[in-house]
C-alpha cells in the first residue's frame, strides 16, 4: 500500500476512535475528522449518525466539496440551536472530535487566545464555541495536523476552553463526572489517556516514526504503551474515502501530505 498517503492513514485511525456498537451522532469537525466519521459509519459502525455540515442529521455520509448529482438523504432537521437539546444534554450520546490550538497534558484544550492575558491576549481566535458544554456531556477526541511543543504545550494551555483531568481545576459541585477523552491523533501517532491519572499515552506509530521522535515534538512527558505501527488502510477504505472526498481535499491539510510509508513520511512530518 505504498500509495497510501499521510492523510489517508490519518483518517484511518481517525474511523477507528469513532468505533462503537452503539447508536451515537459523529461530528467531524475538519476534513480528516469528517471523512473518518463517514468511513466508520459505512464499515465498523452503521450505529452512528451524522450531520450534514450545515442544519440536517444525516444516516449517509455526505461527500465533502461540491456535490454534483449526489442527493443527501435527510434524517431530520437538526440545526445547532437543537443539537445540543436532542443528542447532548440528555442523553450524552455523541462523539466529537475537533482540532484545538493547543493541548495540555491534562487533556485540557484551548480554541480562544494566546499569550498575554485574559483580558489582553497577544492572539485573539475562535473563543471558546462550544467547547465547555462539549467536554463535559459526552465523549471527545482529537485531530492535531502537525504534532508539535507548539500545540502540545508545557503547564497549562494559554486558555482553558474545555474541561480536562486537571484536578486543580475541579470545582466543588462541578459536573466532571461524564468527562471522557478518547484519542489523540496526529501527523505522528495515535494516543489515548489510558495511563496513571488519565496520564496521555502513545498508543501506536506511523510507519517511520520513533518514540522519541514524538516525545521530541511534546512539552509533556508521554507513557510509551506503543502496541505497533497505526494500521494502513487497505483498498476498501480507501475506495470509501475517495468517494467521501472526491475533491481530495484531504491532501490539503497536512504539509505536503507525505506518503504514509517509510522514514521520509516521518521526517517530513517533524520538519
Amino acid at each position: 500500500m505504498s500509495n497510501v498517503t499521510l492523510a489517508e492513514l490519518c483518517i484511518f485511525a481517525c474511523s477507528e476512535a469513532f468505533r462503537t456498537g452503539a447508536e451515537q451522532i459523529a461530528t467531524g469537525i475538519g476534513p480528516v475528522p469528517r471523512v473518518g466519521a463517514g468511513l466508520a459509519k459505512l464499515t465498523h459502525s452503521p450505529g452512528l449518525m451524522m450531520t450534514d455540515g450545515e442544519a440536517y442529521l444525516v444516516e449517509q455520509p455526505v461527500p465533502l466539496g461540491p456535490r454534483g448529482d449526489f442527493k443527501p438523504r435527510f434524517a431530520g432537521y437538526l440545526p445547532f440551536s437543537r443539537f445540543f437539546d436532542s443528542a447532548v444534554w440528555t442523553t450524552g450520546r455523541r462523539h466529537a472530535m475537533v482540532t484545538p490550538t493547543q493541548v495540555d497534558r491534562f487533556g485540557q484544550t484551548n480554541l480562544s487566545q494566546l499569550g498575554g492575558t485574559h483580558h489582553q491576549p497577544k492572539t485573539q481566535m475562535l473563543g471558546v464555541r462550544g467547547f465547555p458544554g462539549n467536554s463535559i456531556y459526552h465523549a471527545n477526541s482529537m485531530f492535531i495536523p502537525f504534532h508539535s511543543k507548539r500545540t502540545f504545550v508545557e503547564g497549562e494551555v494559554d486558555m482553558v476552553s474545555s474541561a480536562g483531568y486537571n484536578p486543580a481545576k475541579r470545582i466543588p459541585g462541578g459536573a466532571y463526572g461524564d468527562i471522557d477523552l478518547r484519542f489523540i491523533v496526529t501527523n505522528l501517532c495515535v494516543m489515548d489517556f489510558g495511563g496513571p491519572d488519565h496520564a496521555v499515552r502513545v498508543v501506536s506509530l506511523h510507519p517511520g516514526v520513533t518514540f522519541a521522535q514524538v516525545q521530541e515534538q511534546t512539552g509533556f512527558p508521554l507513557i510509551d504503551a506503543v502496541a505497533g505501527e497505526t494500521p494502513l488502510p487497505g483498498e476498501d477504505a480507501l475506495e470509501i474515502i475517495r468517494q467521501l472526498d472526491p475533491h481530495n481535499i484531504r491532501a490539503t491539510v497536512i504539509k505536503d501530505n507525505p506518503a504514509a510509508l517509510g522514514t521520509a513520511a516521518a521526517g517530513s512530518a517533524v520538519a
